[in-house]
C-alpha cells in the first residue's frame, strides 16, 4: 500500500491529510489557538458532585464544567489528590523527589464519587475526550504520558508490554530492560514500535518523559485552579509519533520548522528513509498539487457519490449518524441479489473510509440495500470488519439486524469533522446551492463512459456556455481528448437556458436520454 502524509501549515493552523494509494482516508486540522485537546493536563477545581450519576463537575477554564465519572477517576486518585496537594505547596526550587512519594492504598472499583472527592479538592486531571456539541470536555484522572516506544503511568510500577507484539521471547525481553531502567513509582506501558529496539533507544525515549513529568510538578507549583498545567504535543507531533512508520512512501510539508522537525524524526526512527520527507516550495498549494482539494470537496457533504453510481446519504442527529446506501444505474449481472451485494460491498469500503476522514463517532446506523440470503448479509458483515480493521479508533460492528439494518459503534474522541461542501451559485446569484463546480467534468465524464459502454452512439451534450468554453478551448480540448479516448464523435452544444452546473445527453434523434 502506498501511505503519504501531506502537511499543509498556514497561519490558522495546520491541516494533515492522510493517503492510501492516493485516496484521502484521514484530514486532520490543527488550529492555531486550540484548547482543551486529548492529553492536556489541567489542575481542575471540583464544582458540583452528583451522587446519582457517580460523577463530578470539575472547572478547568472551559465554558461548561468538564465531566468526571468515578469509573475514570483511576484507582490511584488518593495518590493524585495527595501529589496534587503536595506539589502545589512544594517551597523546593528543585521540586520533592517523586521516588520517595508514598502511594496512597488504590480506591475500591463499586466506590461513591463523593468517598473519594469529598470536600471539592483541587485535582491533576487530563483530558479524556475534547468539548463535542453542547458538553464540556471529559476528563480522566488515569495520567498517561505518551511517547515513542513507552507509555508512562506514574503512581504506579506496573510494566506491560502490547499484546501486538507476538513474538513471547520479545516481550520478555523488552519487560526485562523496561524493569531494569525505570524509577520507582513510575509505571511503563512498552508500546508495539518498541519492537526489536535497544535499551539506549528505550532508555531516552522514558527519560524524556520522566522530565516531561518533573516539568509537570514544577508547573503545578502555586498554581491557581482552572489552570493549564501541560499541553499535549501538537497535533502534527503526535500524528507523527502514532502513525509515521516505515510503511510511508512519501511526507510533504511546506513549513520548513516542522519539515526540519519530521525529517529529524524520520532519521530516528529509519535512517534508510530520510528521503521521504519532502519540502515544498514551488508556489503552489500543497493540497491542491496532491488532489486533497477536489478529494475533501468530493467526499464531505450530506451526498457522497460512489463509482458505480450507487451513492451514501449521511445523516447525524445529537443521538447518532444514519448512513443510506442507495443503488446507482450500474448492474454486474441480472440477479438482484447479486447487484445488491456488489453495491453493498463498494458502499461498506466507501463508508469505513468516510468514517475515519470525519471522525465520527458514538452510534452508526447504515441501511444497506436488502438482501434476502444469510451468507450474504455475513460476508457483507466480514468485509465491513475487514475494511474498519485499520481504523485507529476502538470500534465495534454488529451484525446486520432483521430489519436491514447494521450497527456500528466508534469511539469519539473529538468533534466530527465537518467541511462546507458547496458554493454560491453563480446563476441565481446566490439564492441556492449547488455541488461543487470543480466536479462537473468528472462528473459528465462519468455519465459519458457509461453510456458509451452501453452502445450508445451519436451522442450530443448540451451545456451552459460558460462550461461550453471550458470544453472546447484550444486544439487539444477536453472534447478531443473524449473523442481519441471513446473513439466516437461527440457532439457539444451550449443553450443559455441552462443553469451553471445542468447538463444532458441526447441521441441521434434528439432525444434526451435518460439514466
Amino acid at each position: 500500500m502506498n501511505k503519504e502524509l501531506i502537511i499543509n501549515a498556514a497561519p490558522t493552523g495546520v491541516e494533515i491529510a492522510l493517503l492510501e494509494d492516493k485516496k484521502l482516508v484521514e484530514l486532520h486540522n490543527e488550529k492555531a489557538d486550540a484548547n482543551f485537546a486529548v492529553g492536556d493536563l489541567y489542575l481542575g477545581k471540583v464544582k458540583k458532585l452528583i451522587p446519582g450519576l457517580n460523577a463530578a463537575f470539575v472547572d478547568v477554564g472551559f465554558e461548561k464544567d468538564a465531566f468526571l465519572h468515578y469509573t475514570d477517576l483511576s484507582p490511584y486518585a488518593r495518590s493524585i489528590l495527595k501529589f496534587t496537594q503536595l506539589a502545589m505547596a512544594d517551597k523546593d526550587p528543585n521540586g520533592f523527589d517523586f521516588s520517595k512519594f508514598q502511594i496512597e492504598p488504590e480506591i475500591i472499583k463499586t466506590g461513591k464519587i463523593n468517598e473519594v472527592l469529598n470536600g471539592k479538592p483541587h485535582i491533576l486531571v487530563q483530558i479524556l475526550k475534547e468539548p463535542i456539541a453542547a458538553k464540556g470536555p471529559r476528563l480522566s484522572c488515569e495520567i498517561s504520558l505518551p511517547g515513542r516506544f513507552v507509555v508512562v503511568t506514574p503512581f504506579n510500577d506496573i510494566v506491560a508490554v502490547s499484546k501486538k507484539i507476538h513474538s513471547s521471547d520479545e516481550r520478555k525481553r523488552l519487560q526485562k530492560i523496561v524493569e531494569a531502567i525505570k524509577p520507582k513509582n513510575f509505571g511503563v506501558i512498552v508500546r508495539t514500535a518498541a519492537e526489536g529496539k535497544n535499551t539506549a533507544e528505550l532508555h531516552e525515549d522514558l527519560r524524556t518523559l520522566i522530565d516531561t513529568w518533573k516539568n509537570i510538578q514544577h508547573n503545578l507549583k502555586g498554581a491557581q485552579p482552572p489552570a493549564k498545567v501541560l499541553s499535549e504535543q501538537d497535533k502534527t507531533t503526535s500524528i507523527l509519533r502514532d502513525l509515521l512508520n516505515e510503511d510511508f512512501n512519501r511526507v510533504v510539508i511546506n513549513d520548513k520548522n516542522i519539515y526540519n522537525d519530521t525529517r529529524s524524526y524520520v532519521q530516528k526512527i529509519a535512517p534508510h528513509k530520510a528521503d521521504i520527507v519532502v519540502f515544498h516550495n514551488n508556489g503552489s498549494a500543497v493540497f491542491d498539487q496532491y488532489g486533497i482539494t477536489k478529494q475533501v470537496k468530493s467526499s464531505f457533504g450530506k451526498t457522497v457519490n460512489l463509482p458505480s453510481g450507487a451513492y451514501l446519504i449521511i445523516e447525524h442527529t445529537e443521538a447518532l449518524h444514519v448512513i443510506d446506501v442507495n443503488s446507482g444505474y450500474k448492474s454486474v449481472s441480472n440477479n438482484q441479489e447479486e447487484n445488491a451485494l456488489e453495491t453493498n460491498l463498494e458502499a461498506a469500503e466507501e463508508i469505513a473510509r468516510q468514517l475515519r476522514l470525519r471522525d465520527i463517532g458514538g452510534i452508526i446506523v447504515v441501511d444497506f440495500i436488502d438482501m434476502k440470503l444469510p451468507e450474504n448479509k455475513k460476508k457483507l458483515q466480514e468485509a465491513m470488519e475487514g475494511f474498519m480493521r485499520p481504523d485507529r479508533a476502538k470500534h465495534a460492528v454488529l451484525p446486520i439486524s432483521k430489519f436491514g439494518l447494521m450497527q456500528i459503534t466508534r469511539q469519539r474522541m473529538r468533534p466530527e469533522v465537518t467541511i462546507n461542501t458547496t458554493e454560491t451559485c453563480p446563476s441565481c446569484g446566490g439564492s441556492g446551492k449547488v455541488a461543487p463546480t470543480m466536479l462537473l467534468e468528472d462528473e459528465i465524464e462519468k455519465r459519458l463512459h457509461y453510456l458509451v459502454s452501453h452502445q450508445h452512439k451519436n451522442l450530443t451534450l448540451v451545456v451552459h456556455p460558460i462550461v461550453y468554453s471550458h470544453l472546447t478551448k484550444g486544439i487539444f480540448s477536453i472534447r478531443f481528448k473524449w473523442r481519441r479516448k471513446y473513439k466516437m464523435p461527440i457532439k457539444i452544444k451550449s443553450s443559455s437556458d441552462y443553469y451553471f452546473t445542468e447538463f444532458h445527453f441526447y441521441d441521434a434523434n434528439e432525444e434526451e436520454i435518460k439514466l
